[in-house]
């Protein structure tokens, strides 16, 4: 017996992590990304407010509603954006970014915020925003080297060039926060909503 009492629930996202999670936790998935031009959007809504938390709500809901627009039923967006201090860290384009980025990272404690929002025609109808604290120790050009080599193309696929499912669980000595946050979906808040309404058993 099933637990989701729905249709399907479509992902307006690539994100392998996403998908897996939610079809982890019982929920059918079908996959439709919203293929959106991100930085555009983060121009246009920072010029008012740079929090990233905010940011990451905003591509979050434009990211569900673009989906929304194209397919019936609940559609579920998401965006996860990390800052160090007042500074904000976007996906690296290549290798050599990425080094940069965690060579800044590195030694220093930063953010990540997971936002998700789910939209039902062309309403948003729940949203929210989790974040979470993570430490990274001091990496030796050695390490980066290895690391980089290791990861490959992987550290482009994320903010902050690292998975912590993966090899991106060597960068750390301290994380405080939930784990689906950190993953890119915060579950526990989702699996409310859905309960409430109705389509998850409670």
């Amino acid at each position: 017996m099933s637990l989701w009492h729905g249709e399907p629930l479509v992902l307006a996202s690539k994100s392998e992590m996403r998908r897996r999670i939610l079809e982890a936790a019982g929920i059918p998935v079908v996959v439709d990304p919203a293929d959106l031009d991100e930085r555009s959007i983060e121009a246009e809504h920072t010029r008012d407010c740079t929090a990233p938390e905010k940011v990451a709500l905003w591509l979050a809901r434009e990211k569900a509603l673009a989906v929304a627009r194209r397919r019936a039923g609940f559609v579920l967006g998401a965006d996860q954006t990390l800052a160090l201090g007042s500074r904000r860290f976007s996906k690296a384009i290549s290798p050599a970014a990425a080094r940069e980025q965690l060579a800044a990272l590195a030694g220093n404690t930063h953010a990540l915020h997971s936002a998700i929002a789910v939209a039902d025609g062309q309403q948003i109808v729940f949203e929210t925003v989790e974040s979470a604290r993570l430490t990274m120790r001091p990496l030796s050009k050695d390490f980066l080297d290895s690391y980089l080599v290791g990861a490959g193309e992987r550290v482009t696929a994320s903010v902050g060039a690292y998975q912590l499912e993966g090899l991106g669980v060597h960068l750390f000595e301290r994380i405080e926060g939930d784990h689906f946050t950190i993953l890119g979906l915060p579950l526990l808040p989702l699996l409310a909503f859905f309960r409430t309404a109705g389509l998850v058993q409670s």
